[in-house]
């Protein structure tokens, strides 16, 4: 028994096949495709073979395309994290990055570190107290880091048992036979 009561008509097909081939966004093409195989009479489990959606989602699509057609199924997120800072924002943001160190705009008990070099934990405090913005993961402040032109420098590892004297000597007959 047949209990499936969504069927696409032959110009909704059209449409959702036409929208499609349009259409740059992923996750929009995948809701296309994904409602135009469900009234194609594909099954669930095949279309969440093609288009790795759940099926909750896939009945979400399908409420929103009766309800709205192919303009519903568009992707309607905001754009996450990029877009909590103006480009004004950022370039500003990339000058005080570039002229200050941390000890000198939050004083050396204030900052993570010596103050010396920016941290993540220096740039949160710097966006959330200028801004009044807060992301929720360390890498967005590495992403922020990249979009300042500021690039990631790992700290140099030190031995403990390496000989500071036996290196030069070191390098001073390396030098003598070259």
């Amino acid at each position: 028994m047949d209990r499936r009561q969504f069927k696409l008509t032959e110009a909704q097909d059209q449409e959702l096949k036409w929208a499609y081939n349009q259409c740059r966004d992923a996750p929009t093409k995948i809701r296309y495709q994904a409602v135009r195989l469900y009234g194609q009479g594909y099954s669930v489990k095949e279309i969440q073979e093609i288009t790795g959606g759940s099926r909750p989602s896939l009945m979400e699509w399908c409420r929103a395309y009766r309800q709205f057609g192919a303009a519903g199924l568009v992707d309607k997120r905001d754009g996450g994290n990029r877009a909590k800072l103006t480009p004004l924002a950022v370039e500003h943001l990339q000058e005080q990055l570039h002229s200050y160190t941390p000890g000198q705009l939050f004083g050396s008990a204030g900052c993570y570190g010596d103050g010396q070099f920016w941290t993540v934990p220096d740039l949160a405090q710097l966006v959330e107290r200028n801004y009044g913005v807060t992301y929720k993961s360390a890498t967005s402040y590495r992403i922020l880091f990249d979009r300042c032109e500021f690039s990631c420098q790992r700290a140099e590892a030190h031995y403990r048992s390496r000989h500071e004297f036996k290196v030069l000597e070191f390098e001073q007959q390396l030098e003598k036979k070259l």
